[in-house]
């Protein structure tokens, strides 16, 4: 009779090469993103243990942290051994960090160039898997008063009521705004959808004298501004 052999569990290991004691012991900055990542994981399979789970999923996402940032809860669980509990674990923890991440960034206070709107905006819109166009109200002296998600779409698109976008600036007696929305191709050219929406916003708010200072499309490659290449 064959006799099965069990693969040694990560309790069978040194505790100074354990992912958690080594935390306690040595602190955080010591541990590698594979043994950061299996402390989530918390515990193996019959055939792997939480490092080999976790060094699987790094792989799926070529090492890098950012690609890991991007994948769904769905993406997660395609990797054998991720059920869906360990999914949204890892999934709630890496939105902590991006949270932690916009927390850091200077609070934006007035919109002085387009850089001042790529910092407010790109961590809620640079690595979001979906189209999400974003109206920022601003007063007189610049101030932004609010910050207004317009329609959220698929990964290529999504559809803006001009309508709404007016609404919206003349309940906050705004007295200009900007227009921000993602690419997730990771593509910043606008598209002519792009430019032609844009010509009809900034058309419909000079009606109310609502200036549009700028249009700005942002991806995890950086940003593109209407105002800085002079075709808004």
């Amino acid at each position: 009779m064959d006799t099965e052999i069990k693969k040694p569990t990560i309790k069978h290991w040194a505790e100074e090469d354990r992912p958690r004691e080594k935390m306690v012991s040595k602190g955080r900055s010591e541990l590698t993103d594979t043994e950061l990542l299996a402390i989530l994981i918390g515990s193996g399979t019959r055939e792997l243990t939480a490092v080999d789970l976790a060094k699987t999923l790094l792989d799926s996402a070529e090492n890098d942290l950012n690609k890991l940032g991007r994948m769904s809860i769905n993406d997660f669980c395609r990797v054998k051994g991720i059920g869906s509990a360990r999914a949204i674990t890892i999934t709630a923890a890496l939105e902590l960090g991006r949270r932690r991440k916009d927390a850091d960034r200077p609070k934006i206070e007035k919109i002085r160039s387009s850089k001042d709107i790529y910092n407010l905006m790109s961590a809620r819109l640079a690595e979001a898997d979906c189209e999400e166009f974003w109206m920022l109200y601003l007063g007189r002296n610049n101030a932004v008063l609010c910050k207004n998600c317009i329609s959220k779409g698929g990964t290529s698109q999504t559809a803006v009521d001009v309508k709404i976008v007016v609404k919206h600036a003349l309940d906050n007696l705004a007295a200009a705004a900007v227009a921000v929305h993602n690419h997730p191709s990771g593509n910043v050219a606008p598209s002519p959808q792009d430019r032609s929406l844009t010509s009809k916003i900034k058309t419909a708010l000079l009606y109310f004298d609502i200036s549009l200072l700028d249009h700005v499309i942002i991806s995890r490659e950086g940003y593109f501004s209407f105002a800085d290449e002079d075709v808004l």
